[in-house]
């Protein structure tokens, strides 16, 4: 704060050298932040697509628990992720069926990246269990 009548001149302040400063602050953060913003982006597709593959497994396990018939079973997985592309090939079980057993389907999923940041393609395994008979 000055006093009345007293200049305030400092030779380190010197308005027009901080001309462009904020732009190359920005420069300087904004890949940064786009990197993060990238990153958050793929990495909620991605937890998205598993949730997704592991409701088909689990699906696919249930109806296979009931019926204990693969091929039903496979459509059953298909039916529980509606917004996927997964092939009755990509859903596989641990065996059939006998009671008190518990059968696993496992379905395996590979789809383009959403934004290729990290790769090309994504690979998702999902897994589902349910004891037959039950």
């Amino acid at each position: 704060m000055s006093r009345k009548g007293e200049s305030v001149k400092s030779g380190k302040h010197r308005p027009g050298r901080e001309r462009g400063a904020a732009a190359v602050e920005f420069a300087l953060i904004a890949p940064i932040l786009m990197a993060i913003v990238v990153c958050i982006v793929e990495f909620s597709s991605f937890y998205n697509l598993q949730i997704s593959v592991t409701q088909a497994a689990r699906e696919a396990a249930r109806t296979m628990a009931v019926t204990n018939d693969t091929a039903e079973a496979a459509s059953a997985g298909v039916a529980g992720a509606p917004g996927l592309a997964i092939a009755p090939g990509n859903i596989t079980f641990s065996g059939a069926c006998s009671p008190d057993a518990t059968v696993t389907a496992t379905v395996t999923l590979t789809r383009p990246a959403l934004t290729g940041f990290f790769g090309p393609t994504v690979t998702v395994n999902g897994q589902g269990a349910m004891r037959c008979g039950g």
